[in-house]
């Protein structure tokens, strides 16, 4: 829901200059992928629903009846994938409405490029960052840091942008094996996904390209953050 936006509104249906956030998604996104499915609260269903069909857009919308965490809301996808003959999942947040068209281009023609890999990815440097993508010696992704659950930030770090391709197998399979073992976190005492990214890691490689630019990350959690969104997209339309 929308309540930290201060709207009464589902998270995924509050404007940005003028337009649900759903809009943008499906905007940047329809060109690349042949369904959609949205994760929702059990409130926002109906709403949610009945936008879609406005949009004869190809969608399945299921509810997560507990907010346990991202992990098991994506889990929530799975019946739907392996329905279907996707090759990759492509994963992201709603409120990520920022995303530059050219790095939705570039993940997909990474992901075609690196079919066998688990995930492929874009990230961003950031000072003061909110998650830091931890490396080992061989640049492998061994550790993801989360300031929200109490870990020690570095003053710059490599952060994702809650934007993923998950290969088919690395979604159907390899999350599950992940999620038979993952615990809560310190602090909010969630089921979080990223840290499936160092545990994919170590199976296949994951694959990490540099974003356009930084403003693109900013996900829309707060009326701040809104309004730097905002900005940035008047200023992209410009330019």
């Amino acid at each position: 829901m929308g309540s930290r936006l201060r709207s009464a509104l589902p998270k995924v249906l509050v404007p940005v200059l003028g337009r649900p956030m759903i809009d943008w998604l499906l905007e940047l996104y329809l060109p690349w992928i042949q369904h959609v499915v949205v994760v929702a609260h059990p409130q926002s269903r109906t709403a949610l629903s009945e936008h879609l069909a406005m949009k004869a857009v190809p969608a399945t919308v299921v509810v997560q009846e507990a907010p346990t965490g991202m992990l098991d809301a994506i889990l929530l996808a799975r019946p739907v994938v392996e329905a279907s003959p996707a090759a990759h999942v492509w994963i992201t947040w709603c409120d990520q409405v920022g995303v530059h068209p050219r790095t939705v281009e570039r993940l997909a023609e990474l992901s075609a490029a690196h079919a066998d890999a688990p995930i492929v990815m874009p990230t961003c440097t950031t000072a003061s960052p909110y998650i830091h993508l931890q490396r080992g010696t061989d640049q492998r992704i061994v550790r993801v840091l989360h300031r929200r659950e109490g870990d020690a930030m570095p003053a710059v770090g490599e952060s994702d942008m809650g934007l993923f391709s998950l290969s088919r197998r690395a979604f159907v399979d390899d999350l599950m094996d992940f999620a038979t073992g993952a615990g809560t976190g310190e602090e909010t005492g969630e089921r979080n996904f990223l840290p499936f990214i160092p545990f994919a890691d170590a199976r296949g490689g994951v694959v990490t390209f540099p974003c356009v630019d930084r403003e693109e990350s900013v996900g829309v959690n707060t009326p701040e953050d809104l309004a730097a969104v905002e900005r940035y997209l008047q200023a992209r339309a410009r330019s």
